[in-house]
């Protein structure tokens, strides 16, 4: 699975090592990826996403995974995501 946020979309950068003798070097910045289990209230199930570490505090203060996904833009999340979006959509509006 690739080094991206299923959330937002975060991914890996690129940059230099710079040395003391101003030597570049390419090298990698890897975002800081957990797999946590978070459950969606209007659903009452539990969903595993692998979510940066600033996507789980975004999580939590917008109110829980449901508050996050109805304020989130398609385009950030991923088609697993997506599907769970549109699943809480039909359940707020049944």
């Amino acid at each position: 699975m690739a080094r991206r946020c299923e959330l937002t979309g975060k991914g890996v950068m690129v940059g230099n090592n710079v040395s003391h003798a101003n030597n570049k070097t390419r090298r990698r910045f890897l975002p800081n990826l957990n797999e946590v289990t978070m459950i969606s209230d209007s659903l009452g199930r539990s969903f595993k996403f692998k979510i940066s570490a600033a996507a789980l505090r975004t999580v939590d203060h917008r109110g829980g995974l449901d508050a996050f996904l109805a304020k989130a833009k398609d385009e950030d999340l991923s088609p697993r995501a997506l599907s769970v979006k549109k699943e809480i959509a039909r359940a707020a509006e049944a």
